[in-house]
């Protein structure tokens, strides 16, 4: 184990956080997405069941959030104290926006005269955390300004147009994970509405893949290299094709085969996703400027956290996947404490 954590301890760590990355944004993504879509709803009804469809599981995946900042700040201190000045007001409103809809959630299923208010805060939360992660994806890619190996930006260096676009296509994507979620998880007239957004979802969610893209490329010279020199052409080829396969076979199954395959083609939609940012900013973790072996704390704090994560992680999955089974299949009347029954008494409905 110490000649693994001496020889090989940045890339474990770094396959971990990216590991935690990748699970939040699969899994917070589809409660977001269902927060997204929450006002487009046509029946107040069919807001209760997508609330109830996503109660089981919608605070268990926040834990990846807490999980991926937590090992950030302790295997790479250095990417954490330039990064979080960097990006402080698109995390802290980003935390705001999580808690928003968080209380949002339980005030929602006891409100009458004000459940418009409830509707809109749950909706407005989830769409600016989307923007505010996009926020910090885009300022990724542009790059940090560094000076002296501390942050050397400005409260508002986040902001780009290549930042609001990775919004905009974030608010698409998580919508695209929603859509095909609800599609799996209801049924009626909820199920068509999932399946009538998802084609508008899809449509903004690969136009702003291609934009970021194309945009990336074009403005940032160090992902232009990586992407179209050679050997890196041909090797990398097969990410931007599978990802067209993949939208095109979502595109046609959208009403047509198992009712699973747009919610699992829309993970692998952004894993794909993920795939090209790793290729485009690897080895950083504070991208031009500290890698992952320049940044990785000491190797007492790293066995430390290795022996907490050997521990941790394992019942962190396990958890997740028997909440994930024991809520499995169709969600409906009687399904937590959101049902299909819209008079008040039923909007509290408690489990026994």
């Amino acid at each position: 184990m110490f000649t693994l954590l001496s020889e090989h301890a940045a890339l474990v760590f770094a396959a971990v956080a990216v590991f935690c990355v990748v699970v939040y944004v699969l899994a917070d993504g589809l409660d977001l997405g269902v927060g997204i879509l929450f006002l487009a709803a046509p029946r107040d009804a069919d807001r209760d069941v997508m609330m109830a469809s996503i109660e089981p599981v919608w605070d268990g995946n926040e834990t990846w959030l807490v999980a991926g900042g937590t090992l950030l700040f302790a295997a790479f201190p250095a990417g954490y104290y330039i990064l979080l000045p960097a990006f402080y007001l698109p995390i802290v409103t980003m935390l705001f926006a999580l808690i928003l809809r968080g209380v949002a959630f339980g005030f929602r299923l006891q409100a009458t005269r004000f459940r418009l208010v409830w509707d809109i805060a749950f909706a407005g939360g989830s769409m600016l955390a989307a923007l505010c992660q996009g926020l910090i994806l885009g300022g990724l890619i542009d790059g940090v300004p560094v000076a002296d190996g501390m942050f050397a930006g400005g409260p508002f260096s986040f902001l780009s147009l290549l930042g609001l676009m990775c919004g905009v296509g974030l608010i698409g994507g998580y919508g695209l994970i929603g859509a095909g979620w609800l599609i799996m998880k209801t049924q009626g007239a909820t199920q068509i509405f999932a399946r009538e957004i998802a084609r508008a979802a899809l449509i903004l969610v690969a136009a702003a893949m291609l934009i970021v893209s194309v945009w990336s490329a074009w403005s940032v010279p160090e992902v232009a290299a990586r992407w179209f020199s050679l050997p890196n052409l041909v090797l990398l080829a097969p990410v931007p094709l599978v990802t067209v396969a993949v939208v095109v076979t979502m595109w046609r199954g959208i009403w047509t085969g198992p009712e699973s395959r747009t919610f699992l083609l829309s993970l692998g939609l952004f894993v794909l996703g993920l795939i090209g940012l790793v290729v485009s900013l690897w080895p950083y973790v504070v991208p031009r400027s500290v890698t992952v072996w320049q940044g990785l704390a000491d190797p007492q704090s790293l066995a430390f956290i290795g022996v907490g994560l050997a521990i941790v992680l394992p019942i962190v999955l396990a958890y997740q996947a028997h909440a994930y089974w024991v809520f499995r299949g169709k969600t409906g009347s009687g399904h937590g404490a959101y049902g299909t029954d819209p008079t008040p008494a039923g909007r509290r409905r408690k489990l026994p």
